[in-house]
């Protein structure tokens, strides 16, 4: 049985190290799962994870070649999706503040778009203002001497 890039297959897990796990695999060959290929969290410490003897079910990532065999266990577990809530659809009129700028709304008519970005830039230029002021009417005052 060959061993081809893309492959799930099960490993037993023959040594550890702290950069990662030596597997045996079919074929009498060994290969390297890479700490960072462990678990789809943060892998402080490898034990946590594996230990020697379990039997890991791991994807073949890459073999170069030497022969070297690199393998991911969290490459192999399916992704978990959870399902997306329906959006809500607004009733009547969508106000400019209830729009999600970071989606594209294309059901917006031109003047709800206009709207919005005209109060945005108005907030912008209002806070510049603040900041304007508050620059100098604050601080450092050159002459008058000494205000004790």
């Amino acid at each position: 049985m060959a061993l081809e890039v893309g492959e799930i297959v099960e490993a037993k897990v023959s040594n550890i190290m702290p950069f990662g796990a030596f597997v045996s695999l079919p074929d009498n060959k060994t290969g390297l799962i890479h700490i960072s290929e462990v678990a789809s969290t943060y892998v402080e410490n490898i034990h946590d994870h594996i230990k020697v003897g379990d039997v890991v079910k791991a994807k073949i990532v890459k073999i170069d070649e030497n022969g070297k065999i690199s393998l991911s266990i969290k490459k192999a577990e399916a992704p978990k999706k959870a399902p997306r809530p329906a959006p809500e659809k607004p009733s009547g009129p969508i106000r400019p503040a209830e729009i999600d700028w970071s989606k594209p709304q294309e059901d917006l008519s031109f003047e709800d778009k206009l709207s919005k970005f005209k109060q945005d830039s108005d907030e912008k230029m209002q806070a510049l203002r603040r900041s304007n002021d508050s620059k100098r009417s604050g601080g450092y005052r050159r002459g008058g001497g000494n205000s004790f």
